[in-house]
């Protein structure tokens, strides 16, 4: 796709923290360096460094040679959230300052991006946020909701998430409905196949399921713990072999770490710290079931039909979609493997779309490349909805 030519060169800034936010914006990086006038910038963080994680730093430094990557450390492992938040806070001053960027792009809920949000905002940056305007449980959902007030661009995937930024009080004209971009990915021809997946990640089941357990942060380490154990537990009399990914570094993530570690040397499970985006994504396709409380068994499972196995309260509200393949459970060994049981019995459902069309990447594209798109400010007013009399 060609674009027209801005007046000037314009810095963007991606700022990334996990795997998953990076697989999610990376089209959109993709997209944006091919845009002339634009110059790419990438910053990583979090547990991206991070060994027990599997270093995925190393997958941003795949992207091309010619975007820019700039890295610093947040965190070493164990901080409490509001450390890690300040961590990010503090280094982001030096680098947004040295950048200078025009746009400075964060996505989802995460703490790095409530940090670049916040940063950007003072500095004086223009903010883009993507994926706001969705519901979520525990502190995410307030973390989301923070970073939509702190942004001034909305690249949301839905109506339903442009309305509820609206009623933030966010403008109309700064909300664009685009797309998950992560939808680009998994709707493309260019995933790896899965027989070649299976190969290099030594994963020898013809059928398996996925689980995917992260903290909840509202929870005790001890109840997170309990979780984690009785997840584990049905997946084992499921008698379905599994492939398990560790949680994100929340609060609370030790206490499930130390349960998985418990179960390694199963001849039924795999496990592993991190998996590309895309080999998880070809693994994601071919699975029997989804089994956890990730967002990717709310968002991306349902997008390939895969049933998914939905545990507890930190999904609340997130999935919009008309599909039967989401199965809500409570944390009790028995409701877990009565679901995963439900689950393989009805099979797969209809491909679920309602977080984007593939078609993200280009709309950011052409986003970017329209010079008016530059002539925003920081400035913000609050938005009042009409009041409806009693």
């Amino acid at each position: 796709m060609s674009f027209p030519e801005v007046s000037r060169v314009r810095r963007i800034c991606f700022l990334t923290g996990t795997r998953a936010d990076f697989g999610k914006i990376k089209p959109l990086i993709t997209e944006a360096s091919q845009v002339k006038s634009v110059k790419v910038t990438v910053i990583v963080t979090g547990m991206h460094l991070l060994d027990l994680y599997g270093h995925t730093v190393n997958e941003v430094r795949a992207l091309d040679h010619g975007i820019e990557i700039v890295e610093f450390s947040n965190q070493c492992g164990g901080e409490r959230m509001d450390e890690v938040f300040a961590a990010t806070a503090s280094g982001l001053v030096e680098i947004v300052e040295d950048l200078a960027p025009d746009l400075l792009v964060v996505h989802g809920d995460r703490l790095e991006a409530l940090a670049g949000a916040a940063i950007g905002a003072l500095r004086g940056v223009v903010v883009a946020h993507i994926e706001g305007g969705e519901l979520s449980g525990t502190v995410d959902g307030v973390l989301r909701h923070a970073i939509s007030k702190l942004s001034n661009v909305h690249l949301v995937a839905n109506a339903a998430a442009a309305r509820r930024i609206i009623q933030l009080g966010e403008s109309p004209d700064s909300v664009w409905t685009i797309g998950s971009p992560d939808v680009d990915i998994m709707l493309s021809a260019s995933l790896p196949a899965l027989r070649d997946v299976k190969e290099k990640y030594e994963i020898p089941f013809s059928n398996y399921g996925i689980a995917i357990l992260h903290a909840v942060t509202t929870q005790s380490r001890e109840e997170n713990g309990a979780l984690a154990e009785a997840m584990m537990a049905a997946i084992k009399d499921s008698q379905l072999p599994f492939v398990v990914i560790y949680p994100n570094n929340d609060r609370g993530s030790d206490a499930i770490l130390d349960v998985l570690k418990t179960a390694e040397g199963n001849e039924n499970l795999r496990t592993f710290p991190s998996l590309r985006f895309e080999a998880f994504l070809s693994l994601l396709k071919g699975a029997s079931v989804m089994v956890g409380n990730s967002s990717a068994g709310i968002r991306e499972a349902p997008v390939y039909g895969v049933p998914t196995v939905n545990i507890g309260s930190r999904q609340r509200g997130r999935f919009e979609g008309q599909t039967s393949s989401v199965v809500d459970v409570g944390g009790d060994y028995s409701d877990i493997l009565e679901g995963i049981k439900f689950a393989l019995k009805n099979g797969r459902d209809h491909s679920e779309l309602t977080f984007g069309d593939g078609l993200s990447a280009q709309r950011f594209g052409a986003l970017i490349a329209d010079p008016e798109f530059w002539e925003r400010t920081t400035d913000k007013v609050f938005n009042d909805l009409p009041v409806t009399e009693d």
